[in-house]
């Protein structure tokens, strides 16, 4: 707890299998180890986008004819795509890279939307003056020399790198956030292209065993519109597990006001109850055999987030700092409660569920569990990781 720890488009580039070796290397926090993407894909294929929410009826059928592409089992023909041979490639690239730069899906769908918007989705070497590539960034504008430009790994992170720099990105729409780094002469562009650039997230994420935008999953009786399995939102790469019976409050249901995130965060860690307790285990495989793969306290929060597309850091004493502290009076589902030690040095950290309650791995030899709030102790401290 306390110390820090880890067919057709196979064969699409070399660049892409460099920016899927670097994923392995944050694949704890985004994707379900052991599978191959083929293996992903065609379980993705299985989960159709219509049961996700937040789509409409003309982004899910995208998504879903995209999945089939990917799967193997779609002919060529997407709409809004013109050649999906080649552009489907580059979008997987771009989500790919952004999964290896930890950043959130809102974030691929914004670069999505931008490459659609400057290039097609295909890998220009041309553009207005010395534009060039799927960003059509310009070397005399400081993005790189022509030949790094046109590595789409390149250019993608280069636009990563100047999103994230912008302060509350997050909160924008998806048309400003692309003009401030794009910073084009049509600015309000990107926005037409932000529901096919949703459906192409959407669809490719779960086959890198990363979150789509505005996932959910879960099991019947938890509410919120949660499905059972591995399917209904992350496709067939994280599995959520299911929920022991009895091992929730009677009649609990995930709040429905709580954002998306925080749904999909507290849900993963309900699918962790009766795991058993490992200090300074990765979370990674809770229900495995090898015990280093198993849950402690702030692993399971680790995890929880990160499965629903928000970087946390490892420790009770790191994640003090990842959000902004609220009263112990407005506490909200999502928010990390921290108990024993001191407020600058918690010892103990548990995710806020609703209603008084908590998801936590308390100590060696426990379990995952849910408990009243009250059962920790006193609250040091509370941080609101999103909201």
């Amino acid at each position: 707890m306390k110390k820090k720890f880890k067919g057709w488009l196979a064969g699409v580039t070399g660049l892409l299998g460099l920016a899927l070796v670097l994923l392995a290397a944050v694949g704890a926090h985004v994707a379900g180890l052991g599978q191959s993407e083929a293996d992903a894909a065609a379980a993705a294929a299985r989960c159709p986008a219509s049961g996700q929410p937040g789509l409409d009826p003309d982004t899910a059928k995208t998504a879903r004819k995209v999945k089939e592409m990917l799967a193997g089992s779609g002919d060529a023909n997407v709409a809004g795509l013109s050649e999906p041979k080649k552009q489907i490639p580059n979008a997987k690239i771009i989500v790919a890279t952004g999964i290896q730069k930890r950043i959130p899906a809102r974030g691929q769908v914004v670069a999505l939307a931008t490459a659609l918007q400057e290039s097609t989705l295909i890998n220009l070497g041309h553009g207005d003056r010395d534009s060039l590539g799927l960003f059509q960034q310009r070397p005399s504008q400081g993005w790189g020399t022509r030949e790094q430009i046109m590595d789409p790994v390149y250019s993608a992170g280069k636009f990563y790198d100047r999103l994230v720099k912008l302060k509350d990105w997050e909160q924008m729409p998806v048309t400003v956030a692309a003009q401030k780094v794009q910073r084009s002469g049509f600015p309000d562009a990107y926005a037409k292209h932000e529901p096919l650039a949703t459906a192409l997230q959407q669809a490719i994420a779960p086959t890198l065993g990363a979150a789509p935008v505005g996932s959910t999953l879960g099991q019947p009786g938890l509410g919120g519109g949660f499905g059972p399995g591995r399917c209904a939102g992350h496709g067939g790469s994280v599995d959520f597990g299911e929920v022991p019976p009895g091992s929730l409050p009677e009649g609990y249901q995930i709040p429905a006001t709580a954002p998306m995130q925080v749904k999909t965060a507290i849900r993963w860690a309900l699918g962790q109850l009766g795991t058993m307790y490992q200090w300074g285990g990765s979370c990674t495989n809770p229900h495995g055999s090898d015990p280093s793969e198993r849950c402690d306290c702030s692993s399971l929060t680790q995890r929880a987030y990160g499965v629903a597309g928000k970087e946390i850091t490892r420790t009770t004493y790191t994640q003090i700092h990842d959000g902004h502290v609220v009263p112990t009076s407005a506490i909200q589902p999502g928010d990390l409660l921290f108990a024993v030690g001191s407020a600058s040095r918690p010892e103990h950290v548990a995710m806020a569920i609703g209603y008084g309650y908590v998801v936590h791995a308390p100590k060696p030899g426990r379990v995952v569990e849910v408990v009243k709030q009250a059962n920790l102790g006193p609250i040091l401290l509370v941080v609101r990781v999103i909201g």
